[in-house]
């Protein structure tokens, strides 16, 4: 099913991972996109060939290599975006999707670096006659390459137990990732680009609510994510604008990689998962799709899971 020609969606965080995704997915349909993003330079040849793929879909694309965070960068950005538009240009759909903040812990590890199954590792070691160190790194090798089934075998995950979270890290995590959402929407909407049906969409993850050691200053972001988008969703109702957030399962984003202890947290997902894999960027952007269709005007002010049933596998 097409698009309204005339309908953009404007993603904040479209050049990797669900933005990324959420581009291509919707401008194969016909959707215009524009993207605001920050990357370096040097990154940028790896980037603006996925760019071009967008636009090979035959739809008009704009991005913005600046701070999403920034009120003046927004600003221009939103100015500029208005004249490319044109008259009867309209943002149908807007995501949510800046991840930026900071990942430490809030207190030192009681025992850094201590593995709890090294007695176990030692009687395998034993058993199969071969050094313990040997078959300790054979078992995280493996896992990392993705045999999930040795979680509960492999080295413990290492953290930075000499910074932690000070105030000024939970006040950049919290609007970089949570109330920025407030500020892009009142924009938008005081420049008169939202289409009469418009859908703002959010990421939100597992963290909002299970403690992952490194998690903390993200946690309150996306509660505070949550909670902002639970205003929009009855503030701007009057205005024709639903909001929603998605809720998606663990997924290897390059945000997610940044996240002490990654890799657990993909082999508990895997694991727990009833269809034995990881959520992919393409799940949640064709559920993005379905939100966009008119069909699904009705949905306002939830908090949706896009993960395959892995949340409640336990």
């Amino acid at each position: 099913m097409g698009f309204n020609k005339n309908y953009w969606a404007l993603i904040l965080g479209g050049s990797s991972g669900f933005g990324l995704a959420t581009a291509q997915k919707l401008s194969e349909h016909g959707m215009n996109i524009c993207i605001v993003h920050r990357d370096r330079k040097g990154n940028m040849p790896r980037i603006q060939p996925m760019f071009d793929a967008v636009k090979a879909n035959g739809v008009e694309i704009v991005t913005y290599n600046v701070n999403a965070l920034a009120q003046d960068e927004m600003e221009k950005v939103l100015l500029d975006l208005k004249e490319k538009m044109g008259a009867n240009g309209r943002i149908h759909m807007m995501l949510h999707s800046i991840a930026y903040g900071n990942l430490k812990l809030l207190a030192p590890e009681e025992s850094p670096g201590e593995n709890p199954n090294a007695d176990l590792m030692k009687q395998l070691s034993e058993s199969l006659g071969i050094e313990a160190e040997v078959l300790q790194s054979k078992v995280d090798e493996l896992f990392h390459e993705g045999a999930a089934a040795l979680a509960g075998i492999a080295s413990p995950a290492k953290y930075d137990n000499q910074n932690f979270l000070e105030e000024e890290d939970f006040t950049l995590t919290v609007h970089s990732m949570g109330t920025s959402l407030a500020m892009w929407v009142r924009g938008v909407f005081q420049y008169q680009l939202f289409a009469d049906d418009a859908r703002v969409l959010a990421l939100t993850s597992e963290g909002n609510e299970i403690s992952w050691k490194g998690y903390a200053a993200v946690s309150a972001a996306k509660v505070a994510l949550e909670a902002v988008a639970r205003a929009i969703a009855v503030e701007y109702a009057p205005y024709g604008i639903r909001a929603n957030i998605i809720q998606a399962g663990v997924t290897d984003t390059p945000a997610l990689r940044l996240i002490p202890g990654s890799t657990h947290l993909k082999a508990s997902a895997v694991t727990r998962n009833p269809y034995k894999r990881l959520t992919t960027p393409k799940d949640v952007a064709n559920f993005i799709y379905l939100m966009c269709q008119d069909e699904a005007a009705w949905v306002n002010g939830n908090i949706i899971r896009v993960d395959g049933g892995e949340h409640i596998s336990g």
